[in-house]
């Protein structure tokens, strides 16, 4: 079954180079790093928490990159997700590294290797990791890239979904005069219209055969993918093709189609996660505020209904949440299992009010805003 990662135990990083030194320029990229920072926080996807989104662009050394990974890595226990679009190369050891501002292609030192990213990833407390590669083998032009190894062979971790973007030319990760760059521009345009006649969730296999056959089209290399540990589950947003299709529910609760998918309460970690979770339950149901509001019998106005999907604490009572479940059409069956969620966060934020602590996975605003704070030295590799 696909999964909607809780964003509030959840995070992500986002890491590109757009200008060089030594290589060629590639101006998309900082448009890809502010419109996918602004999707995962957006309503179209999962909702995360600002703080737990953090840009790198352009950054002078490989500390820039690898403390606010250590810190997202130790704080996500749900999904980490990362993402680096730039140039990519092949050392001498058929190592795959990351250019930075820096790098100069003969000069191994200068760009990050992989390998200590993806020591962090195996280190991770997350449950799940996406990795996202817009890059390509510059080194191809030097024949470096043999034909039986690809980008994602080199770049896979245990416990991941990979996607890679498998461009054996400069040109075709970055076509001149194109907002993004053609892999992440494809992403981003499935992500956001979703696929007609596809499932009401988008997981990472579905998108991936999505792209292929899109960029493949539009005369683009086809990206590459890894898939570890049923990596290919976890899903990034609700298919909004899928959702228009649907139309609103049925006043009628007996008409309504068996294959409606209402998110899951039982997935929920975090308070984040639980109005994510129930702004996303009126997003499926296809109905306005004010339709809602209608269906309610006078009990909710919309204004009501708005407050309630973007607060930042659990209501101290739970009729206001069922009033909302029921008028978006929510089967009470599922209600019963919004209503032990709700009793579950109620009992874990009274815990941590007694004890002044606070559970792994949870919220934390202080840790967020220390994400940011990098250090200026660079200590370890991957440790």
């Amino acid at each position: 079954m696909s999964v909607l990662p809780d964003p509030g135990a959840s995070r992500a990083v986002i890491i590109g180079t757009s200008r060089y030194d030594y290589l060629e320029q590639l101006p998309a990229v900082s448009s890809n790093l502010t419109a996918l920072a602004e999707l995962l926080s957006g309503p179209l996807s999962l909702r995360m928490p600002a703080p737990h989104v953090t840009v790198v662009e352009n950054p002078p050394d490989p500390a820039t990159v690898m403390n606010p990974l250590r810190q997202a890595a130790a704080e996500a226990t749900d999904t980490l997700i990362v993402y680096y679009a730039g140039h990519g190369l092949i050392d001498p050891h058929d190592a795959l590294t990351l250019a930075m501002p820096h790098t100069q292609p003969d000069r191994i030192e200068t760009s990050l290797n992989y390998d200590w990213l993806r020591q962090i990833l195996l280190n991770s407390r997350a449950q799940r990791h996406i990795v996202l590669l817009d890059c390509c083998y510059s080194g191809l032009a030097l024949g470096r890239m043999s034909a039986s190894q690809g980008l994602a062979d080199h770049a896979a971790v245990e416990g991941t979904f990979l996607l890679a973007a498998s461009a054996e030319t400069r040109t075709a990760l970055a076509p001149i005069g194109d907002t993004h760059t053609a892999f992440t521009g494809a992403l981003l345009e499935t992500l956001r219209s979703g696929i007609p006649g596809g499932p009401p969730v988008l997981d990472l296999e579905t998108v991936y055969h999505h792209l292929r056959l899109t960029l493949e089209a539009r005369g683009h290399p086809v990206p590459q993918a890894r898939n570890r540990n049923s990596g290919a589950r976890v899903a990034l947003v609700r298919n909004h093709a899928a959702l228009l299709a649907a139309g609103p529910v049925p006043s009628d609760a007996n008409s309504e189609p068996a294959h409606r998918l209402w998110p899951d309460p039982t997935s929920i970690r975090t308070v984040t996660g639980f109005f994510t979770c129930l702004a996303g339950v009126r997003e499926v149901s296809g109905l306005t505020q004010q339709e809602v509001s209608r269906r309610s019998d006078g009990r909710l106005s919309a204004g009501t209904i708005s407050k309630l999907v973007n607060r930042h604490t659990l209501p101290a009572t739970w009729s206001t949440t069922a009033a909302y479940l029921s008028a978006c059409g929510v089967p009470h069956d599922q209600i019963q299992k919004w209503h032990s969620t709700w009793q579950e966060l109620s009992r874990n934020a009274a815990t941590i009010q007694e004890t002044g602590t606070r559970k792994p996975g949870e919220d934390n605003a202080a840790s967020g805003k220390a994400r940011h704070r990098l250090s200026a030295f660079w200590r370890g590799r991957g440790h």
